[in-house]
């Protein structure tokens, strides 16, 4: 893998922002259950289907890694990603309980190009792309990290698809008071175009959700081999 290439200033202090944030809530984002469970282990048994043993696969903005623990052994390998050191604490922390040989976690900002070019079979971004702060920049460096012909797995919130008073509104007032972090406001049509822009095929769209309006799009595309 290829040496971490130097961020400029900007995009370093955008990283240390979103690490500072994510570091202050970890304890508390990885004590709070999981919404919709049944649409959770639905994506779960999803993307499973879609990795095999003889691959290595990325997870960026991997949280305090429970998702990854579920994933790994169904990889050659797994490495699991997050800006926030904190986050990465957590996520160790769980691996020495449930310890697992394909999986290791580092911190890294996926908007950096610090992952290698063509590295990796499959790229795996849950509730990460409308945390970026520049979905361009992410979407080209996860294109990079994929070996042609690889996915790139993603589920995201698609908070134009929300009553706008909550994205343009109730959000803004939560980040003011510190409660929330920098987010994106885009649709599935604006994400997949997105894609579409990198180069990326898309092979399906889907929506998991249990528990009413589902605004998480599901997306699998693939790199042009």
């Amino acid at each position: 893998m290829s040496s971490p290439a130097i961020a400029p200033v900007s995009d370093a202090l955008a990283a240390a922002s979103k690490a500072r944030f994510w570091d202050r809530i970890a304890r508390k984002y990885a004590a709070d259950p999981i919404a919709d469970m049944e649409g959770y282990e639905a994506t779960l048994q999803r993307v499973q289907g879609l990795l095999a043993p003889q691959q290595d696969v990325l997870e960026i903005g991997c949280g305090t890694g429970s998702t990854a623990l579920r994933l790994a052994p169904f990889t050659r390998s797994m490495l699991a990603t997050d800006v926030s050191a904190g986050m990465i604490a957590i996520a160790r922390e769980r691996l020495a309980n449930q310890p697992s040989p394909q999986l290791r976690f580092a911190v890294a900002d996926a908007e950096a190009p610090v992952f290698g070019c063509g590295v990796f079979d499959a790229v795996l971004a849950f509730n990460l792309l409308h945390l970026a702060t520049d979905l361009d920049a992410a979407l080209q460096q996860a294109v990079a990290a994929l070996r042609p012909g690889g996915l790139l797995i993603s589920k995201t919130p698609c908070l134009a698809e929300m009553n706008p008073l909550i994205p343009y509104l109730a959000v803004p007032l939560m980040r003011a008071i510190g409660k929330a972090p920098t987010v994106l406001c885009f649709d599935e049509h604006r994400l997949t175009s997105a894609m579409a822009q990198q180069g990326l095929h898309i092979v399906c769209t889907e929506r998991h959700g249990r528990r009413g309006k589902d605004i998480r799009a599901f997306v699998v595309a693939r790199k042009p081999g």
